[in-house]
């Protein structure tokens, strides 16, 4: 019998949730992505130092020009060894402003097409704010697209999917551990709360007919995984993708198009704001989220600062 990675492959779109170039290459994914914690990282890593290096050159002591190259440098390195897509993240300090999320995205992309990388093999991460949701909405619309990131409430895919967004990456370990935490108990299987939320959205998107592929994202273990085979894509540390690996016995598909799903929302800017603040978790889990990345996207600054 096949390994159950093989098998999770005939079902899904694997995508590999890791800087470290050595893993992708070794475990054959379609995809990667990266986000500044990763980045971070991988700036620790040898392999690295000389596009640590490179990326200060001719920046003019702009840090936040110096992370972009530097991202997009280790974007390159991941495209050569993937057949598919890389996504790179906007700054998380940007999360609340759509214009400047805007900018900083077309910077990406255009640091891409210099090292001549097409568009269409990136995605640009963007915090699912509001004001993310409204920038990536423009950016779709100007052939940049968008991986929507940090999305724990069903409301943020709602309006996601209404927005024309290319992808949403659900967060399901982090789900998890708030509501284990929460409840104090532990949750298995299907009555996973972070397996749970993605399954919702996915049957809520096909039965809608909306374009906008799903990505479960950030798994503490195989049974979440194996409970989402079938969803459009998953990102995966290199970690689980090799137990996935040495893994045998059968993975059935659970989730597929055709299922039922609820009636189609719309969201305006007030109706958003008050299901995410009705939603503890999701609130906690996004707000949390956004300050750790911008700790990190700090980190990297004054990593790249000391080569100046």
């Amino acid at each position: 019998m096949t390994s159950k990675l093989e098998q999770l492959k005939q079902y899904t779109t694997v995508v590999a949730d890791t800087g470290d170039l050595d893993a992708i290459a070794r475990l054959q994914p379609v995809d990667a992505t990266t986000n500044p914690s990763l980045l971070l990282k991988a700036a620790a890593l040898p392999r690295y130092a000389g596009l640590l290096e490179h990326a200060m050159t001719g920046c003019g002591g702009d840090l936040g020009l110096a992370c972009d190259r530097f991202a997009v440098a280790v974007g390159q390195e991941i495209l050569k060894v993937i057949p598919g897509r890389i996504s790179t993240e906007v700054d998380a300090r940007l999360s609340f402003d759509s214009q400047a999320t805007i900018g900083r995205a077309e910077r990406l992309i255009d640091l891409y097409e210099q090292a001549g990388i097409a568009r269409k093999r990136v995605l640009i991460k963007i915090a699912a704010t509001w004001e993310g949701i409204r920038a990536a909405e423009q950016l779709e619309k100007a052939g940049i697209q968008t991986n929507l990131t940090l999305l724990f409430s069903f409301a943020q895919a709602v309006a996601c999917a209404d927005a024309g967004v290319f992808l949403i990456s659900p967060f399901v370990g982090r789900i998890y551990d708030w509501y284990k935490k929460a409840e104090g108990r532990d949750f298995t299987g299907a009555e996973d709360p972070g397996v749970q939320s993605v399954t919702r959205i996915y049957n809520y998107y096909k039965a809608n007919g909306y374009d906008t592929v799903v990505m479960g994202a950030s798994f503490r273990n195989l049974g979440q995984i194996e409970q989402l085979a079938g969803c459009d894509r998953l990102t995966i540390s290199p970690e689980l993708l090799q137990q996935l690996a040495e893994e045998q016995g059968l993975l059935e598909r659970q989730l597929a198009p055709g299922s039922s799903g609820e009636a189609r929302q719309v969201l305006d800017e007030q109706a958003f704001r008050w299901a995410l603040n009705e939603d503890a978790m999701a609130t906690e889990k996004l707000a949390e989220g956004i300050r750790q990345f911008a700790r990190d996207q700090l980190k990297l600054e004054m990593l790249l600062s000391e080569k100046i």
